[in-house]
């Protein structure tokens, strides 16, 4: 991104600003204009009666499956990939839990044994929360540890394998060299596939892995990977499409709604060049997170918080003065109007608009009396802008931190702190006080989430913002402090991540964990979101190309029937 300067007067004095030339927002009133087609566009009581009679046909399938068998495994992993799970938690915790209690793993009772039968298992108990032993995979080794070679001609096996590997806690060898065996033989045999629906499902999941997925990226994927396999089941796919439409059209429904909101905010954005207008990506991100129709209110609180968390970042980052940040972290810390009035004019109207916001989520709130939850949330922005402050003291004092000191005000200027409190508001009486309170302690999930995003920004961005002379990235740290290359410091980098996804699938297992598990979804999901943005470069400041055409695929378009 070119970074550019400005010289401006502002009350008497002459300020050189910076700013990085973000492009304007590439939607304008798109999804108001697309909303309003839509509900012209006809009447979908019928559609949404199929979509009730097809759901109990699905229903009936998932019953009638045999406990033990493969049959029912990989149905539930289809569901889940066609994105309707959600429809069944209760039937597909039932017979997961029934997989778990009576140890099919363990007593070799999944089909015979074979490779496929044993990975899928072993990955949809992990994603249910439940911890089962990585043990079931020696049977795959030979006498030195290694997978057999002959397991490469079991392609669907392989695939199988790969996924499983990436649920995968601390101190499991045996599942860092299935990871390792996996993607260098997919790689490989890659090539050698027809254009099959099996193989670009391998090509799909080598860029994203289940673990890293986007659901509703992933689901409008699998849709059409599940319709080109010739053995697919009509039902669930007819099923799948009708939800995948019904659904986009609520969420094309809350974008409008938020559109709406981002013009009455037009103010604001005039008066914030420099920042970046993101709004529909940003909802996006919401969606990443969850995407079922209960969540329809805490989408739309998500959205409008981390709209001012991004041009909070931007005005830290690159355009406010060391003076005038410093004044808008105390008046953030004071959270109350009269703090504006020291501020200059850019800054007040942040602030204003930053304590309307909160004061319409606390109304929104307030009919499930849990308005007084927002202060978790306004907890976290005051301490967000202190580790942004932090970083424009290091850059206009230009002092290099240590990598110690840098990781630990970057996990929290990843803004996941406050991104994963506030993700919970607006989901209801699963996200009690109790939830709140743990999450404020910080627990490890939370940092290794807020790691993993912080560690994904750097590596991608870190080239352009050491060209804009921005501050210091945990790469350059760790080369200034280890006397390392900058190859090397990718890799150190790329290490630790890894291990923070360890974490991350450690915590989310039982019995260690005392929070609901769809709270520590969302914080699982943020790092998935974290995973898609950084995986091309920065497809948030720069949202033209492939984000653009994903959002259309995801909101706009819907699936022929």
């Amino acid at each position: 991104m070119e970074l550019c300067t400005q010289t401006v007067a502002v009350d008497h004095k002459v300020i050189t600003r910076r700013s990085a030339n973000y492009h304007p927002t590439i939607w304008g009133d798109h999804f108001l204009a697309s909303y309003a087609e839509v509900i012209s566009g006809g009447n979908y009581e019928g559609e949404e009666k199929q979509h009730e009679e097809v759901k109990e046909e699905v229903r009936k399938i998932l019953v009638m499956a045999p406990s033990k068998s493969l049959q029912i495994l990989e149905l539930i992993n289809t569901i889940q990939r066609l994105g309707v799970a959600y429809h069944f938690e209760r039937e597909i915790e039932e017979s997961l839990s029934y997989c778990y209690e009576e140890e099919l793993i363990s007593h070799g009772e999944v089909d015979g044994c074979c490779l496929h039968h044993i990975a899928l298992c072993f990955r949809l108990l992990r994603q249910q929360g439940y911890y089962v032993s990585c043990d079931a995979f020696r049977k795959f080794t030979n006498d030195q540890g290694n997978y057999k070679e002959a397991l490469v001609n079991n392609v669907q096996g392989m695939l199988s394998l790969y996924e499983a590997a990436q649920f995968r806690v601390h101190d499991e060898d045996i599942l860092d060299k299935a990871l390792n065996f996996t993607v260098t033989q997919l790689k490989l045999i890659l090539p050698k596939l027809s254009n099959s629906s099996l193989a670009k499902q391998i090509s799909n999941a080598l860029k994203f892995p289940i673990k890293d997925g986007i659901v509703r990226v992933e689901t409008r994927k699998y849709i059409s990977f599940y319709e080109e396999d010739e053995s697919h089941d009509q039902v669930l796919l007819k099923f799948a499409k009708l939800d995948f439409n019904i659904l986009q059209r609520l969420h094309k429904k809350e974008l409008c709604d938020i559109t709406r909101w981002r013009k009455e905010l037009e103010i604001v954005m005039k008066a914030l060049p420099y920042a970046r207008d993101r709004v529909v990506e940003l909802y996006f991100l919401s969606l990443g997170v969850y995407f079922e129709p209960q969540y329809s209110i805490a989408r739309k609180i998500l959205t409008k918080v981390l709209c001012f968390a991004s041009i909070t970042d931007d005005t830290y980052d690159i355009y406010g003065t060391l003076d005038e940040l410093t004044l808008l972290t105390d008046a953030i810390e004071r959270w109350n109007i009269e703090a504006s009035e020291q501020l200059p004019s850019f800054m007040k109207i942040i602030y204003r608009a930053l304590l309307d916001v909160y004061n319409e989520i606390e109304n929104e709130l307030a009919n499930e009396n849990n308005s007084f939850l927002v202060n978790y949330s306004i907890s976290e922005m005051k301490k967000l802008l202190c580790t942004f402050l932090q970083e424009a003291k290091w850059y206009h004092g230009k002092n290099l931190p240590t990598m110690e000191q840098y990781m630990t005000n970057g996990t929290r200027s990843s803004t996941y702190h406050l991104v994963a409190t506030t993700s919970w508001l607006g989901m209801g009486e699963v996200a009690t006080k109790d939830a709140f309170d743990w999450i404020a302690t910080e627990p490890l999930i939370l940092v290794a989430s807020g790691t993993i995003a912080r560690l994904l920004n750097d590596l991608v961005t870190h080239e352009i913002e050491h060209e804009r002379g921005d501050t210091a990235s945990s790469i350059e740290c760790y080369m200034n402090e280890y006397g390392v290359t900058e190859e090397e410091a990718q890799m150190e980098m790329r290490k630790i991540k890894e291990n923070c996804w360890k974490d991350i699938n450690q915590e989310y297992l039982r019995p260690t964990v005392v929070i609901p598990r769809v709270l520590l979804m969302a914080i699982i999901n943020l790092t998935r979101v974290a995973e898609f943005i950084y995986k091309d470069g920065d497809a948030y400041s720069s949202s033209k190309n492939k984000l653009k055409d994903i959002i259309s695929m995801v909101l706009i378009d819907p699936i022929i029937p």
